[in-house]
């Protein structure tokens, strides 16, 4: 069995084509498990949807950002910097993403999308038990699997998930980290990614009766088109959207971990 597995999309179907052709070169695969923001602050949400459902076995968990389409509410979105021009270009961008997604004929999938488990199942053939989530297990938003992570800190974004092997996405980085048995892995991302790689990433798992492994890949596309799509568009968030297509964009630091961290110490029940 093969699996491809994908997150944080963002409404870019130049880097989507571009990994659906990576993937096609390896010899294809059995199985696509997609990890959520798939439309959001790109200039192509309807095409991305359109594209994605074309793929054979595909199943999907929603991201932070699909929710806000759907629900409206721009407040929710979290970002490094906690901004307040970011907040009017978030707001711009899910309004105008809902608008297209609604104009395109998507907007009822969409919700429908929001009515399914935040997280994805399976027992690999050797027995390895696999998830798949956007953010953390339950929750499609949050600090996440987050690289400027210490190895300690990872459990309290994992919880009380015990599947041997986890797959992530929302953090726009890769990182594969083996904590005691389990092994955590931010698959990347598709489209906005932060330096010093701005290539499509994403991961193949590989099972078989006698064991597995997993095969990250990076696939370049052109970062030129995407932004002049966007500035034609005259995109809502496109002073978002262009730096970290050109990698001027930095992720967030420990200050951001440390909030965050703090906020998941105090909903963590007390030991009995």
């Amino acid at each position: 069995m093969r699996l491809a597995i994908l997150s944080d999309i963002h409404g870019n179907i130049v880097a989507l084509d571009a990994v659906l052709a990576d993937i096609a070169s390896t010899g294809g695969v059995d199985a696509y498990w997609i990890l959520g923001d798939l439309v959001d602050a790109g200039p192509a949400p309807v095409a991305v949807l359109e594209r994605l459902h074309q793929l054979p076995s595909v199943q999907f968990i929603r991201g932070n950002t699909d929710r806000y389409v759907v629900t409206d509410s721009p407040n929710r979105f979290t970002h490094p910097h906690d901004a307040p021009r970011f907040d009017i270009e978030a707001a711009g961008s899910i309004g105008w993403t809902q608008g297209v997604v609604t104009q395109g004929g998507w907007f009822e999938w969409m919700l429908q999308l929001m009515e399914l488990p935040t997280d994805l199942h399976l027992q690999l053939p050797d027995g390895t038990t696999v998830t798949g989530i956007h953010a953390a297990p339950g929750r499609d938003t949050g600090l996440g699997i987050h690289t400027a992570l210490y190895e300690h800190e990872l459990p309290l974004v994992i919880g009380d998930c015990t599947s041997d092997l986890i797959f992530g996405g929302h953090h726009h980085m890769f990182l594969d980290v083996t904590i005691g048995r389990q092994r955590i892995i931010n698959v990347g991302s598709v489209s906005l990614h932060y330096p010093p790689d701005l290539r499509a990433s994403y991961v193949i798992l590989h099972a078989e009766e006698n064991g597995h492994h997993v095969e990250h890949r990076l696939v370049d596309y052109d970062h030129a088109l995407v932004i002049e799509q966007v500035r034609q568009l005259r995109h809502p968030a496109a002073a978002y959207i262009i730096p970290l297509l050109t990698g001027q964009a930095r992720p967030s630091g420990r200050s951001y971990i440390e909030r965050h961290l703090n906020l998941l110490r105090q909903n963590r029940p007390s030991a009995s």
